[in-house]
């Protein structure tokens, strides 16, 4: 089996000149890379008490939920704005050009629940902080932030200062 890296695809100049675009695809469309990338992944969990995992949509729902079902944990979805249909709470963060909301059902998290945030990507952070805001706001205790990649040039460990974040690739570019 190749190493996890080389089954990412990286697209230089996209979506704008001087960006490298790092496509997870690659390992989707591949079972053996699928299966490595969910493995590496599960392995960063090893040993480690918790009760739910927090994944977001889209991609961070591929990776949490085959480790939720691994592991016999439950899965809390986060979402865009007004696509939960129950009571919801929500954070509000900045992006690059603008702002964008996420939202999770007001029974996902209980309070005194250990829990793991999984996505697939940790860029400027803005979306992981989110999440951790809304599972304090819950009552739940982060343990863990686990992504498939980083992109360290962006800093988005900085926004996570003081949590537990690991990522399987870390590119020290954008």
């Amino acid at each position: 089996m190749k190493p996890i890296e080389e089954y990412v695809v990286s697209i230089p100049d996209f979506p704008e000149k001087g960006i490298i675009f790092r496509d997870i695809t690659g390992i989707l469309q591949d079972a053996e890379g699928l299966h490595l990338a969910i493995d590496l992944m599960e392995e960063k969990l090893a040993g480690l008490d918790f009760d739910v995992i927090v994944g977001p949509e889209a991609r961070g729902f591929i990776f949490a939920m085959p480790l939720a079902y691994n592991l016999h944990k439950s899965l809390a979805a986060v979402r865009k704005k007004g696509k939960l249909p129950r009571e919801t709470i929500s954070v509000k963060y900045d992006l690059e050009y603008g702002t964008a909301e996420v939202e999770m059902h007001k029974d996902a998290v209980k309070p005194g629940q250990k829990v793991v945030i999984v996505d697939d990507l940790m860029a400027t952070g803005g979306t992981l902080e989110a999440i951790v805001k809304m599972v304090e706001e819950l009552g739940g205790e982060v343990v863990k932030i686990v992504c498939l990649m980083e992109l360290a040039g962006l800093n988005g460990r900085e926004k996570l200062d003081g949590y537990d974040v690991d990522a399987v690739i870390s590119y020290p570019g954008k």
